[in-house]
């Protein structure tokens, strides 16, 4: 049976339709309260001349359909398949990470609670969504302070020999280090902060007001004033939800549009209690064919958090000549010849974004209207529970805030294809809100690996700080322990020789600090709040980046400070890059031509009471970085991961970016991949920073190369050795001027028969080897 005879026999019920190709694959998916008379408008003549309608039914091969019993339950589905199906021919949301949720991991044996923004059956209890982004961090900071539930990447599955130092600043219970705390105590914090989450503040107050009681009474003090503390953070929230219940009425989605040149960006504004807490921006790319007919069809759909791509979808036509419409026109939006339709674009977006959201605002305001708004506004209402109004504002004060959406969309088209430079602190956010940084990055350390099949293995560091390259803070890396091709084991090499220095420095300069301390008579029987001297005993002391716990076997500084080491070699000597391609200094190829030691003088200086080079002032940052990424997939993520671990930074910020697929994989969550567009500000900054280390990387490798090809030059005449090679480099300065040198010149530092066999290598024709057939 062909597809017209299949579509001539559809039931004339509602349901959903899907379309597919030769292959089978579904490419289209769309709804009908009639599916007969829906799917015959296809074959009309009229409805095959535009471009999306016409490409469809040349694809189409095949048709099936599902039975529903109400448009609401149509609506549904289609949604649902939608997004499961990922058709091509439907607008498509690809990327649902839009705002962050709480997520409380109940399957693990000693739950943690995390910042999410992809929902998934794994056991786990998720609240949300929160916006704006950073509440989501607030509310689990309050969570670390209350109830004591870490957010570390520790296994717990095992326990550890020692407590990382957020037990230390009672921030954590220490579940990984046995008899710190008892599963039975921490289940009853894990409930406590399920209540809160959930809302749940009276039944929460009584729960802790009975166990302070009962503390009291068993004279545990502590626990009581701890407690306490607790019932007093409900009290505080429990007044601030009273005010924001009054205001909820006041709860709103507006959005506004601006369409130009084919290409068309939404903005919208979610107004929590009055206020405008945050903002989201949508982009169609493209939308050549969707200038020929109602029907949305083919384009690139994208937001400023992730990929997103766009295509057509059916709906009817929706009512034109609205005020908005009107507007967009005379500020030249919208070409009067195109036979735009953005009806029903909100169609599809409206369906993606809210029917599947655990809450969604009393009030939706859009700018145009469309012919399932009604349906919509009825299916999430009985979803939510409470009315859902999509609403057209005409007039009044609904109509500026709409007005106020298109302007900002307006100026979101501009920067987006128009190519306008978005400040740093602009950049600096986004980075934060799309790889999930606890605070906006100050300074990116990034990695590369370079090698030819092994070869001359060598790694570089690129440092991004405030807005630039800071190219003082470059270093590169010979990898000294890795034999063959493996960058995982040289990436851990590399990021452990990096980090394990301004740990060792920071206990260098504890030591120094103490024993001026001792020497000046301080008085440690009565020591500053804070101090160490307050702590549990064997406890870490130390000032780190918001963005680093500590973990080891050390007590590491308060005031951690890196400090210039000088490693055999000079291979972690600072680049000093300024200008030069290859990066390095001068004084680092004399120092490998000449193969002293460096770190066995340095050493002799120490035992002799000279200054130590440690000792000078050091441009290493005085904290760990706020992200570290690594130019590689996730096998170079997970060994860099392992190196900092092994070194006891264990929520160190740590993200990799893949270079064929452009995807950035975060650690800790790596199952969701984070896809920027292709024309977003922080992918161009990461790509930046990932391609300034491959090119200073690069460079070191040919330099070692270059090293390399020229020692075994030398080397492979006859009679001259390591030491006369180094003679010859030392007293011309290079290999060139070697070769050009004369054989006087040679015999002046070489005997006269070892010169004359320089020179005729140089300048006479080798003998070849022929062979007789």
């Amino acid at each position: 049976m062909d597809l017209v005879e299949k579509i001539r026999l559809l039931p004339t019920l509602p349901g959903v339709y899907l379309y597919k190709n030769a292959e089978g694959q579904v490419i289209y998916v769309g709804k009908a309260n009639n599916l007969r008379s829906r799917v015959r408008s296809y074959l009309l003549e009229a409805s095959q001349a535009n471009a999306k309608t016409g490409s469809l039914m040349r694809e189409a091969v095949d048709i099936d359909y599902i039975l529903v019993a109400n448009e609401h339950e149509a609506l549904a589905l289609e949604n649902n398949l939608i997004k499961q199906r990922k058709p091509r021919f439907n607008i498509l949301l690809r990327d649902d990470k839009t705002y962050p949720y709480v997520k409380l991991t109940l399957a693990d044996r000693f739950p943690k609670v995390f910042v999410t923004r992809r929902l998934r059956k794994d056991g786990s209890a998720y609240y949300g969504p929160y916006f704006p982004g950073n509440l989501a961090y607030r509310v689990v900071e309050l969570i670390h302070r209350s109830f004591l539930i870490p957010s570390c990447k520790v296994d717990l599955s095992r326990y550890h020999p020692r407590a990382c130092l957020q037990y230390y600043i009672h921030r954590c219970l220490g579940p990984c280090v046995e008899e710190l705390t008892t599963p039975e105590i921490y289940k009853q914090a894990v409930r406590d902060a399920q209540l809160f989450l959930e809302g749940r503040q009276s039944e929460l107050e009584r729960s802790l007001t009975a166990r302070m009681h009962a503390a009291a009474e068993a004279e545990q003090y502590e626990a009581a004033a701890r407690l306490r503390d607790q019932l007093s953070t409900v009290h505080q929230l429990q007044e601030k939800q009273r005010i924001a219940t009054a205001e909820q009425s006041d709860d709103a989605d507006v959005f506004g549009y601006h369409f130009e040149d084919g290409s068309l960006a939404v903005n919208l504004f979610h107004m929590r209690n009055g206020k405008i807490v945050d903002r989201r921006e949508f982009f169609f790319e493209d939308l050549q064919e969707i200038l020929e007919t109602p029907a949305v069809s083919g384009p690139d759909f994208s937001h400023s958090e992730g990929n997103q791509e766009a295509s057509g979808h059916d709906s009817g036509n929706p009512r034109s000549g609205s005020r908005a419409e009107k507007a967009q026109q005379s500020e030249g939006a919208l070409a009067p010849e195109a036979n735009f339709n953005p009806g029903t674009v909100f169609s599809a977006l409206l369906k993606q974004l809210y029917i599947d959201q655990h809450y969604v605002p009393r009030s939706i305001l859009v700018p145009v209207d469309f012919d399932d708004r009604e349906s919509l506004a009825t299916l999430l209402s009985e979803r939510i529970n409470h009315r859902v109004e999509i609403a057209v504002p005409q007039r009044g004060e609904k109509r500026s805030l709409v007005d106020l959406a298109a302007q900002n969309a307006k100026q979101s088209y501009i920067q987006r294809f128009r190519f306008l430079e978005p400040s740093r602190k602009a950049i600096q956010e986004s980075l934060a809100d799309s790889l999930m940084l606890p605070e906006l990055p100050r300074r990116i350390e990034c990695f590369d690996i370079s090698h030819i099949q092994g070869a001359e293995t060598v790694a570089s560091m690129v440092v991004w700080e405030d807005g630039k390259m800071n190219k003082s803070a470059y270093r590169k890396f010979k990898v000294m322990t890795v034999l063959g091709v493996d960058d995982f084991a040289s990436m851990r090499e590399v990021v452990t020789r990096r980090y394990k220095r301004i740990r060792d420095s920071a206990e260098a300069h504890e030591a120094r600090t103490s024993g001026k301390h001792e020497e000046s008579g301080h008085d440690s029987g009565n020591p500053p709040s804070g101090s160490r001297a307050d702590q549990t005993p064997g406890a870490p002391s130390m000032t780190t980046a918001p963005s680093s716990a500590w973990v080891g076997n050390h007590e590491p500084s308060s005031n951690l400070k890196g400090h210039d080491f000088i490693h055999s070699g000079g291979h972690e000597a600072p680049g000093h890059d300024s200008g030069n391609p290859h990066g390095g200094s001068h004084a680092e190829g004399e120092h490998e031509a000449s193969g002293h030691d460096f770190s066995r003088a340095a050493k002799s200086s120490q035992e002799n009471g000279a200054l130590a080079p440690a000792e000078k002032p050091s441009k290493e940052p005085a904290t760990m970085p706020s992200l570290i990424l690594i130019d590689g997939g996730l096998g170079q993520l997970h060994a860099a991961a392992d190196a900092l671990e092994s070194l006891g930074f264990t929520s160190q910020p740590l993200a990799s970016i893949a270079k064929k697929e452009e995807v950035i994989y975060l650690y800790g969550n790596e199952d969701e991949p984070v896809v920027l567009d292709r024309h977003s500000p922080v992918l161009h900054l990461v790509q930046m920073i990932r391609d300034e280390s491959h090119r200073f990387a690069v460079g070191y490798h040919r330099k070692r190369r270059a090293m390399r090809d020229r020692d075994s030059e030398l080397l492979n005449i006859p009679g001259v050795g390591r030491q006369t090679r180094q003679r010859l480099l030392t007293h011309f300065g290079s290999l060139r001027d070697v070769q050009q040198a004369t054989a006087d010149s040679l015999a002046s530092v070489v005997p006269r028969k070892t010169a004359e066999s320089i020179w005729r290598h140089f300048h006479q024709p080798q003998p070849t080897a022929t062979t007789e057939n």
